[in-house]
């Protein structure tokens, strides 16, 4: 790095680029998402917690929630829509219910706002919720929830976001990809955590697929005249994405919406899209999080019960726990770092300058 410029581009380096990837540390894929952040009205406080946020996807192999995001948060801050200086306010609403206004900004701080106090909460009452409102969501629930799962707790989180699959035997959006995760402890290792659409395809991935230029399977989504398509591009612009095993996850899609929007009084996806200005970042809705502790109900030997019901799993040939990749990738790129499309490093670059 030389003063505020992190790199100096040729016109021939530019020009050559549209298909090549760039080695990066973690390091410098939070250095350069914080200057972005920063460069674009975040204070430094928001702009830590996105960019570890940001960090954490890349180095875990899920790159449509990465570096890729990073253009939607500075879009959400160029129009308004976020406050990139939101103070997050706590209250606890009931020794085991427990809010975080996040004052319309972006979900990582507030969350790491909350963590530890809702923590503290269900290893009192062994069970807590906390709700996060006035929240704009962006990024995988999967982090979010394993540090809750690290400290030997259950955990299941979802959110909500704008309408992107139909309700069973409907054919128009309605119900946003409405992530659900879930995690459990693990004795002698990372918590055990899966995070999953309640589409077929996680609309990041569909994203990366149509910027990649690659097909994706049939049953992912539907034209604009309701034909199955393998187009990524021509699902997100003119069709629907479908939900995973037909009317179940349909169903699951809508118990996420109560949960992150009825329960806790925040909008719904298609109330989100009526009030979203379409800058391409994040709307504003809620998450809702879920903990319990399992000393309260299984005893003491709860996690050497489920230890071993892990153990018998993984003895039956081909089977692997949900989460193994991520934390293999994340061994892999803590040493080697990550690739990332130069296409999007120059223009995370040029974000980062273009204001100074």
């Amino acid at each position: 790095p030389r003063g505020k410029k992190y790199y100096i581009y040729s016109a021939v380096y530019l020009k050559n680029m549209s298909n090549d990837k760039i080695n990066i540390s973690l390091k410098e894929v939070e250095d350069i998402a914080q200057a972005c952040l920063v460069a674009n009205g975040c204070n430094d406080e928001n702009a830590k917690a996105v960019s570890t946020t940001i960090m954490a996807a890349e180095r875990d192999g899920c790159p449509g929630h990465g570096l890729f995001r990073l253009p939607g948060y500075v879009a959400a801050l160029k129009s308004g829509k976020v406050d990139g200086n939101a103070s997050p306010t706590f209250e606890r609403v009931l020794p085991s219910m427990l809010r975080v206004d996040a004052q319309n900004g972006f979900a990582p701080l507030p969350l790491s706002i909350g963590r530890e106090p809702l923590i503290e909460a269900a290893r009192e009452q062994g069970v807590a919720v906390m709700g996060l409102i006035r929240v704009h969501h962006f990024s995988a629930l999967w982090f979010e929830i394993e540090h809750l799962a690290a400290a030997e707790l259950c955990v299941i989180g979802c959110t909500a976001y704008m309408p992107s699959i139909p309700p069973a035997g409907g054919a128009l959006p309605f119900f946003g990809t409405n992530p659900l995760a879930f995690g459990w402890p693990r004795k002698n290792g990372l918590p055990m955590i899966f995070d999953m659409a309640s589409a077929a395809m996680a609309r990041g991935e569909l994203m990366v697929a149509a910027r990649d230029g690659h097909e994706v399977p049939i049953g992912v989504g539907l034209d604009a005249d309701g034909i199955a398509t393998s187009n990524p591009q021509v699902i997100l612009d003119e069709g629907v994405q479908l939900p995973f095993g037909g009317y179940k996850g349909a169903n699951i899609a809508m118990m996420v919406e109560l949960l992150a929007a009825g329960l806790l009084g925040e909008r719904f996806s298609f109330e989100a899209a009526e009030c979203d200005n379409k800058d391409g970042g994040p709307p504003q809705g809620g998450e809702f999080l879920l903990v319990i502790d399992p000393r309260r109900l299984g005893g003491e030997n709860w996690l050497d019960h489920t230890e071993a019901f892990f153990a018998k799993m993984l003895a039956i040939e081909g089977v692997r726990l949900p989460g193994t990749r991520r934390y293999d990738n994340r061994a892999k790129s803590l040493v080697e770092g990550i690739e990332v499309p130069l296409k999007l490093h120059a223009t995370i670059l040029s974000l980062a300058d273009e204001v100074k």
